[in-house]
């Protein structure tokens, strides 16, 4: 077993923050399409990345969990294939980060996510890493993850992770999110968005689904923002990439539902960061610390 310092020491502080929460909820998340700033908030949307994973290990339907409880309704998540071509709920490509896939399976090396059935997977501990008390805790499956989820009320930023990896994902993603009723009119109106850093794979959900929200990760020229506008709604960038001028040029377009175009920015886990990118402008703040991030941008 092993736990990351840096883990360790943000879960000890985990009751701390809660009783600074004192329990209730943050604002409510605008829907896709919906400016933050035309909500009345005047404050970005903040989605917990990873779930609550500066708190509880990433990924995790604990790090959901603790999202929820901590008052956030939007969470983000990583979904790859396994070899017999089940989706999970997963950040790196290999498992040797987040679990104990080295001690299970030493053979297997570089113990690669496609390399594993979901089923081998399962018995994975994806939380000791983190800390003793998450020991047990599993890498969950996309449709275990969507449940959920759901339970929770909660909303999706849901990122295909590697799509060069796994041909195919995106139909495979559409289809279990139709099993799973995230792709009714409501999920799809207020609950849920589709991104990746791949462009080809988010002109591939767009084609797909038209009426479904998508998001580019990265931060494209302003000369090219155009291309990205055909088939996308949001401009999510790494926030040192970014300036209000920048921010302003994409606002200043029309993405793919015809509507201006959003920013969602990551990964900010600081309460002056968090300032810094609101004064920019942007619409959300993607963030493994949601509740440093709310209070930063709320003065709360």
């Amino acid at each position: 077993m092993y736990v990351r310092p840096a883990a360790a020491a943000a879960a000890a502080i985990l009751g701390l923050t809660l009783a600074v929460l004192g329990g209730t909820a943050s604002p409510a998340a605008t829907g896709p399409g919906s400016p933050a700033g035309t909500t009345g908030l005047l404050v970005p949307v903040v989605y917990a990345h990873r779930g609550a994973s500066a708190y509880a290990p990433e990924n995790t339907l604990e790090a959901v969990d603790l999202a929820r409880r901590l008052g956030f309704d939007w969470v983000e998540n990583d979904v790859q294939r396994t070899r017999d071509g089940q989706l999970v709920v997963v950040h790196d490509d290999t498992l040797a980060r987040t679990t104990d896939v080295e001690e299970l399976f030493p053979g297997r090396r570089p113990w690669r996510v496609k390399d594993f059935t979901a089923a081998e997977i399962a018995r994975l501990d994806a939380g000791s890493w983190f800390a003793p008390r998450f020991a047990g805790a599993r890498v969950p499956t996309l449709r275990a993850y969507l449940r959920r989820a759901q339970q929770n009320r909660q909303r999706l930023l849901l990122e295909i992770k590697k799509p060069e990896l796994y041909p195919g994902i995106e139909e495979e993603t559409l289809e279990l999110l139709d099993e799973t009723g995230w792709l009714d009119e409501e999920h799809v109106a207020r609950r849920l968005v589709v991104q990746s850093f791949s462009a080809d794979s988010v002109r591939t959900v767009h084609g797909l689904r038209p009426d479904l929200v998508t998001a580019f990760l990265g931060t494209p020229a302003v000369a090219d923002l155009p291309r990205y506008a055909e088939f996308t709604d949001r401009i999510n960038p790494w926030h040192t990439t970014i300036s209000a001028d920048w921010v302003r040029a994409v606002h200043a377009l029309l993405g793919a539902h015809g509507r201006a175009l959003e920013v969602d920015t990551w990964i900010v886990d600081d309460a002056a960061t968090a300032r810094r990118v609101q004064d920019m402008g942007v619409d959300g703040i993607i963030t493994n610390a949601p509740d440093v991030v709310q209070n930063a941008v709320t003065g709360f």
